[in-house]
């Protein structure tokens, strides 16, 4: 059997001088697979992300990414060049300039070549549709655009594993079409955290259920989602589609 992409087990987190916000969390995610992380509000969704990307302390041995453990220092500084988060809010992303110095600043910290990192900015803006964009403000860019660029800032860096929190948040009808479109061609691991459930209809075949920290379902989204004592009970309502 191959390595599983994510590995969480015993997963428990708690901010300092505040209440547990993860609680025994325990799943495995195949490489190439697509999982929705559905729950409501507060449920620990972000905070899970954040410790998986190592952006969190957390323990060593409970968590690995690739074969990398967020709670080892040596190993997290190994993870931007093996996972990509895309954050709730861009803006927490664009940090530059310019669209083209905001894509390029992930492949310039790994290294690369100056045609290196060319290349995988150009890639990475045609494939969210943002070619032209290059010399553009960031910070003045609609909220669509600036999901695309954030998105397209991690994809340059070719992760093996993206994160996505809430990646409609901003984005028209067409705009999640064609969102779902460009990630479905996307390769890689990919987890998706989001109220949008039908767009999980969408991406992902399987679904974790999180409330309160705490894992309350895992299997397939369209089980999950269509059972209205587990949605209602956790603050959610099953989908249009599947009523």
């Amino acid at each position: 059997m191959p390595e599983p992409a994510i590995r969480v087990s015993g997963l428990r987190f708690a901010y300092p001088r505040g209440e547990a916000v993860l609680h025994d969390v325990n799943f495995t995610i195949a490489p190439d697979e697509s999982v929705g992380l559905i729950g409501p509000n507060g449920a620990g969704k972000t905070t899970l992300f954040l410790c998986l990307a190592g952006v969190l302390r957390i323990a060593p041995g409970v968590a690995s990414v690739c074969g990398l453990d967020p709670g080892d220092a040596t190993m997290r500084r190994q993870l931007p060049s093996r996972l990509g988060v895309v954050f709730q809010n861009s803006d927490d992303q664009l940090i530059q300039a310019t669209v083209r110095d905001d894509v390029a600043f992930g492949p310039l910290n790994l290294k690369l070549s100056p045609d290196e990192v060319h290349a995988r900015v150009a890639e990475a803006l045609k494939r969210v549709g943002l070619s032209g964009f290059e010399e553009r403000v960031p910070f003045h860019l609609s909220g669509g655009e600036k999901r695309r660029a954030a998105l397209a800032g991690v994809l340059a860096m070719r992760p093996d594993v993206l994160l996505l929190d809430e990646p409609t948040m901003f984005l028209d009808p067409r705009g999640q079409r064609e969102l779902a479109g460009f990630l479905h061609d996307v390769p890689g691991t990919k987890m998706i955290a989001t109220h949008d459930l039908e767009f999980v209809l969408q991406m992902c075949q399987r679904v974790l259920l999180l409330d309160a920290g705490r894992l309350i379902a895992d299997g397939p989204a369209r089980e999950v989602m269509a059972n209205a004592e587990w949605m209602e009970s956790h603050g959610l309502e099953v989908p249009q589609s599947l009523r």
